[in-house]
């Protein structure tokens, strides 16, 4: 399965350059990440290539899904186990901390109460005055403004969040 999501995903991602909004839109909707598409299931995997792309790391998606398919729960039923994201930032060389203090971190959430709902996992950019989240929604191609992390997920609980050191 992971050679064959691999084959698979590097001739999609040829054609995906840039930040990544909207999973479950366009080319990354067909690559795969366990037994499932990515628009069921790679928030992760599109937070931490967000990720690189904000900082200038060129890293092919296909890439950064082959090296986080050993950190899927369940064949990737329930995506990515999150407190693994450190360790995929860090593969790729970017230094961060459990802290959401940092102008770049990457959060993940529960959309719905707490252990009975499925997890979403986002980028985002703090600006003067708003932060910005990629990959805020499964079918929304723009980055969304929010004034701060509790707008991102009102009422619901946050799970983990890694602050990219030395991007602010």
């Amino acid at each position: 399965m992971i050679k064959y999501n691999l084959a698979s995903n590097k001739k999609l991602s040829e054609n995906i350059n840039g930040m990544i909004n909207g999973q479950a839109l366009g080319t990354v909707s067909r690559m795969r990440y366990g037994f499932f598409p990515m628009s069921f299931n790679g928030c992760e995997v599109i937070s931490v290539y967000n990720a690189l792309c904000c900082l200038g790391k060129s890293v092919p998606l296909h890439e950064v899904a082959f090296f986080m398919e050993r950190y899927k729960i369940l064949f990737g039923l329930f995506g990515c186990n999150v407190y693994s994201i450190g360790k995929a930032l860090g593969h790729f060389g970017i230094e961060c901390e459990n802290s959401g203090k940092s102008d770049i971190f990457i959060m993940s959430f529960w959309t719905g109460k707490k252990f009975f709902s499925s997890v979403h996992t986002v980028l985002c950019i703090r600006k003067k005055g708003f932060i910005q989240v990629y990959n805020r929604y499964n079918r929304c191609p723009d980055v969304k403004k929010y004034n701060n992390i509790n707008e991102i997920s009102p009422r619901r609980k946050l799970i983990a969040v890694y602050g990219i050191k030395g991007a602010d």
